[in-house]
């Protein structure tokens, strides 16, 4: 009788153990299992209209989204928690045939993305900032009322870097507002000695793959490249609103 009891206490003590054990494991995550994160409102429009993740198709290209900061001309945050770079598909694969034939050029370099799919919603409140804060840049901002490539998905705004995020000495920053950003002003930049060729050499690396691969740049803004014409891509898309 008395080992029954022993054996009693045994069984009870284990299965106490047991169980709590169980219960301790129980809030450990399943392996394989998908965390699920929840995206911002804005993303959701971009992917219900069939845009696609540029670091989905190419996790090589590094995104930096400057509008999801306030490191750009406006001092604002426009984006929220939109981190993600969206694109159309067939411009996406543009840029793609693009990123091959960059690191075939060079395999240390890839691009950085500063802006790419930005919605008349945001394409708004930036001209409203631009209207009331900066209204000798509204050169520089698109009139919502006119259709920005942006609010298509058929531009990106894209510079060249290392691995590490590094952008290239393209001679001024992002959204610099200046002739010094002009392209179409390079051969006069270089020789007054605004750029240096080193400068240049690294536009004309960006210019070549990305005109090869189909895009146009903007002749005022060396980082802008559009996919197609303004009235081809009213044509072909519909605007994010």
């Amino acid at each position: 009788m008395k080992w029954n009891c022993i054996s009693i206490l045994l069984f009870i003590t284990l299965g106490c153990s047991c169980q709590i054990k169980e219960e301790k494991t129980a809030d450990v995550p399943i392996k394989g299992e998908t965390k699920v994160i929840e995206i911002s409102a804005l993303e959701k429009q971009m992917i219900n209209a069939g845009l696609m993740n540029v670091q989905e198709k190419e996790p090589g290209i590094i995104v930096e989204l400057k509008y999801s900061t306030t490191d750009n001309f406006l001092n604002t945050d426009v984006y929220g928690t939109l981190e993600n770079a969206y694109l159309q598909p067939d411009v996406l694969i543009k840029l793609q045939k693009a990123y091959q034939y960059l690191i075939t050029k060079d395999s240390s370099l890839t691009f950085i993305i500063y802006d790419a799919t930005r919605p008349v919603s945001v394409q708004q409140k930036m001209w409203d900032i631009v209207q009331e804060n900066y209204p000798e840049k509204s050169k520089y901002v698109s009139n919502p009322k006119n259709g920005s490539l942006h609010s298509y998905g058929a531009a990106v705004d894209i510079t060249i870097g290392n691995k590490k995020g590094e952008a290239l000495d393209m001679g001024t920053p992002y959204d610099f507002f200046g002739e010094a950003a002009e392209p179409q002003l390079e051969n006069i930049l270089l020789a007054n000695g605004t750029l240096t060729e080193i400068q240049i050499q690294n536009r004309k690396i960006l210019r070549d793959v990305m005109v090869k691969a189909g895009f146009i740049q903007l002749p005022s803004e060396w980082w802008h490249y559009n996919s197609c014409s303004r009235e081809d891509v009213k044509k072909i898309y519909k605007i994010l609103e």
